[in-house]
């Protein structure tokens, strides 16, 4: 049985369409897709935003307008692994614009409450060298840091 790639939903209260027109703002390889309205069976009201279909950077996404019931925890995070740091200034800017908010490790909400990791593509290949000190090194900068400084990481990497 051939399986479909995987979705990822986000659940909304009433914002589904305003959120993926702002996601497909940010990320330049991104696409609206079709747009789903409630029907006189509801729950929501007959013509209004139920489902925003969208893609970000080749991954497929969902925009639910659910209503108030759930809302977006740091449990669940999007990763976006940056090439360097105008990448990751680019995304970090843009995602914490307008009401975002920043936290630590590279990880930051947006202004829907949703949590993202912004974090450089060459990270896991330096968390996962081989040279525990190198690693300690590394994980000790990232703890320090807000937004990541590629520089600096690659800087602490490479010392003795």
């Amino acid at each position: 049985m051939a399986s479909a790639p995987f979705t990822t939903c986000l659940w909304f209260d009433d914002q589904a369409e305003e959120a993926a027109r702002f996601y497909t703002s940010v990320f330049k390889d991104s696409s609206l897709g079709p747009v789903t309205r409630f029907t006189e069976a509801g729950p929501g009201e007959q013509g209004t935003v139920m489902i925003v279909q969208f893609e970000l950077n080749g991954q497929r996404f969902i925009a639910l307008n659910g209503g108030p019931m759930f809302t977006p925890n740091e449990s669940v995070s999007v990763m976006v692994p940056c090439a360097d740091q105008a990448e990751i200034d680019y995304y970090w800017d843009a995602l914490t614009a307008d009401g975002g908010q920043e936290s630590e490790c590279g990880w930051l909400k947006d202004k829907y409450g949703y949590s993202w990791q912004i974090v450089p593509g060459r990270l896991f290949e330096m968390l996962g060298d081989s040279d525990q000190a190198r690693r300690t090194r590394v994980s000790k900068a990232v703890y320090s840091m807000r937004k990541l400084d590629l520089a600096a990481l690659e800087r602490v990497y490479a010392s003795e």
